[in-house]
């Protein structure tokens, strides 16, 4: 017994040394934290960062900083940089990079100006600890970025060009550490020079040209094996920051560069895009957080007056630069101060590359230990700063985009979208699912619905209990996507009446159904389900025929005839193409008259779409040629048509989509009908053959008569 409480007492001997016990702390601390801080308003990031000051050597020294903690911490600071290449919105930073290299200029120019006067002069430093210490405090680590990513406005413009700007700022410090680093140590020549730039060639080369392929290629090889994509792109980050330190810069670069190269292959809705995010919210980035609060030692500010003179001027000069920085930025592009407190929130913080620079300076010998300990003073200053600022602002812009998306909605009788998507043939239901995942509004509450109408005959109830059998991995799959799946199996004579119904039963506003089959004689005398569903349904329906996968997508083509922008049903079909933009990465391209793309122009202003919209003029809709000439295997071809009786139909549009399926056999194709503007829905469809009435009955056998005749007419 004492044998036991000995070993037992042994096991909590500090620091700790049993891997189980360390980790188990560490996951009560980043359950904990947040959760106790949130009480009192504070960040839980600070939460983390504290909790690391507490158990670390410094503080409690429950924990050693060894080579298992920097393991886990350099996972998580590369995890933050490629989730923030990830997340970016292609389209939005492409719009924007001039803004970005702007910012990038103010965020870099304004901190180096005021602290080399202030290290040279006031701190008596020389030159090149003077120049090294000011270029620190050019450097940002985005340790605020998982707020606005859990907020959901991580593809605000303000977030993009800070983001942006991250990247060429700290890409250009720690340049010019390696060149301060060549210069103390006389390598400074023309080699030095021709190595750097050769080796940031071959790197920006492998990642822009060679990794996107492979991910393509493994992407559609691997297409079921789900887990696999998962380990593929934690393989990709880690090798992207090798590869960057190899070419002579931090790996945190690498990282960055990574979530670009795979941003267009990983849709911002997909079940891998929420794995990535949740196993490293959950995870490897609080294990930073935490590791950053590890190097904090409070005793620094009791060593002397020196040290706390040196902390409390780098951290001042640090957080008025990265202020002014933000300032110009908001006077330049005219942003709100919420914005600008934004920008400042996400760029004060100093973490990695700051602790990069300074380490390496002081193993050099160029920094003292005074500049050593002021910057770890300045991290935790900056970082709990930076927490505030990006909360609060964070918050202000969630609501006012929350706002006007309800006004929005409002405006277009859109409260809660509902999805519903009929089932033919499962085979076609997975990319109609991943379909309906990319374009559903995230702030729904209501659940994507599964249809499929079963005949009324003997097999009903055998045909029902298949059915539920057969969705079951449905279901799995979107709630990999975190959405609702649900399940509704009817019975029904006619399955066109029986999807009209159900889609008034549930309120639906998307109905979305696979590509019809070719038809036969008796489908052409009786009349298609599919034209049944087209005239019958009054809801925007997307008729949708999936080749291949959507990261072959290259540009989203938008055919929009005369007057289909009037229908009422246009302004949802609009948010939902600039979404699936959005999701792809993909431009979007309208063929349409001068004057429909005007109105589409407008009315996208209005709606506050972040999309940029190119434009084809198409003069002559009966000249087939002139409409398909540009279009290439790698287009998403979106038509926008219109019922018959509508305001906008035109029948000199019903058999383009014909040509469409023949000449493009090999692009994925959608045709669209907006919500419908007729007054009156025929309700022919909805009737049981059973029920028929004998007017009915003779009409088709004149419809039978008239197609028997035109047959002996041809013979």
């Amino acid at each position: 017994m004492i044998e036991f409480f000995k070993h037992f007492l042994q096991e909590f001997e500090l620091p700790l040394t049993n891997p189980v016990l360390i980790f188990s702390l560490i996951l009560f601390i980043i359950l904990l934290s947040p959760i106790l801080l949130k009480k009192i308003n504070i960040p839980g990031i600070i939460g983390l960062i504290i909790s690391g000051v507490i158990i670390g050597p410094h503080g409690l020294n429950i924990l050693a900083k060894n080579s298992a903690v920097d393991l886990f911490s350099t996972i998580g600071l590369l995890y933050i940089m490629f989730i923030a290449g990830l997340e970016l919105d292609m389209n939005e930073f492409k719009a924007n990079r001039n803004k970005s290299l702007l910012f990038g200029f103010f965020t870099f120019i304004f901190p180096l100006t005021i602290g080399f006067p202030v290290c040279f002069y006031l701190l008596n430093y020389d030159f090149n600890a003077s120049f090294l210490t000011a270029s620190m405090f050019a450097t940002h680590t985005l340790v605020a970025y998982p707020i606005v990513s859990k907020l959901g406005i991580a593809k605000n413009q303000a977030v993009a060009i800070t983001v942006g700007g991250t990247i060429l700022t700290d890409t250009a410090v720690l340049i010019i550490l390696a060149v301060i680093m060549g210069s103390s140590q006389g390598n400074l020549n023309q080699a030095f020079w021709i190595k750097l730039t050769v080796s940031l060639a071959i790197f920006s080369a492998i990642m822009f040209l060679v990794i996107p392929r492979i991910a393509k290629w493994f992407f559609k090889k691997l297409e079921s094996e789900k887990h696999a994509h998962y380990i593929f792109v934690l393989s990709v980050v880690f090798f992207a920051a090798f590869l960057a330190e190899v070419a002579g810069v931090e790996p945190i670069i690498g990282a960055f560069v990574a979530g670009l190269a795979l941003n267009p292959l990983i849709p911002h809705s997909s079940a891998l895009m929420n794995r990535i995010e949740f196993i490293g919210n959950s995870l490897f980035i609080p294990f930073f957080l935490i590791s950053v609060g590890m190097l904090v030692d409070i005793s620094v500010i009791l060593s002397g007056p020196t040290a706390l003179i040196v902390a409390g001027t780098l951290s001042v000069v640090a957080i008025f630069g990265k202020w002014i920085a933000a300032f110009f930025t908001q006077v330049v592009f005219k942003y709100t101060k919420t914005e600008r407190q934004l920008i400042f929130g996400l760029s004060s913080a100093h973490a990695a590359a700051t602790l990069a620079v300074i380490l390496v300076g002081f193993k050099a010998k160029i920094l003292d230990e005074n500049i050593l300990n002021g910057t770890i003073i300045l991290i935790l200053i900056t970082c709990i700063v930076a927490s505030f600022a990006t909360e609060k602002a964070a918050k202000k812009i969630a609501i006012c985009e929350e706002e006007v998306s309800h006004e929005d909605a409002k405006s277009d009788e859109i409260l809660d979208e509902h999805i519903l998507i009929p089932l033919a043939k499962t085979s076609a239901t997975a990319s109609l699912l991943d379909f309906a995942l990319l374009i559903k509004d995230k702030k729904s509450s209501n659940p994507v619905t599964l249809l499929t109408i079963v005949p009324n005959n003997d097999q009903a109830e055998i045909n029902i209990l298949k059915y539920r059998k057969a969705v079951d991995k449905f279901v799995i799959q979107g709630s990999a996507s975190e959405v609702k799946i649900n399940t509704i199996a009817r019975i029904d004579h006619n399955p066109a009446s029986g999807i009209a119904r159900t889609s008034k039963e549930i309120m639906s506003d998307i109905v979305i159904i696979g590509w019809p089959r070719k038809t036969g004689f008796l489908d052409k005398i009786f009349g298609e389900n599919v034209d049944s569903i087209i005239n019958n349904v009054g809801k925007s329906l997307f008729i949708c025929r999936f080749q291949k996968s959507f990261i072959e997508e290259k540009r989203l083509v938008f055919i929009c005839p005369p007057f289909s922008e009037r229908g009422v049903g246009f302004h949802l079909l609009l948010q939902k193409i600039c979404r699936l933009s959005q999701e792809l990465s993909i431009p979007i391209v309208i063929y349409a008259e001068y004057k429909t793309h005007q109105t589409i122009q407008q009315i996208a202003t209005n709606l506050k779409l972040n999309a940029k919209l190119g434009f084809k003029s198409i003069m002559d809709w009966e000249d087939f040629e002139s409409i398909s000439e540009e279009i290439k295997p790698t287009d998403l071809i979106v038509f926008n048509l219109s019922r018959k009786g509508s305001v906008s139909y035109q029948s000199i549009f019903d058999k383009l989509p014909q040509k469409f399926e023949k000449f493009f056999t090999n692009n994925n194709l959608i045709l669209v009908y907006a919500q419908d503007d007729r007054k009156e829905t025929s309700m022919d469809a909805y009737e049981d053959f059973t029920a028929t009435p004998l007017t009915k009955g003779i009409e088709t056998i004149e419809q039978i008569g008239r197609g028997l005749g035109n047959i002996l007419k041809k013979r």
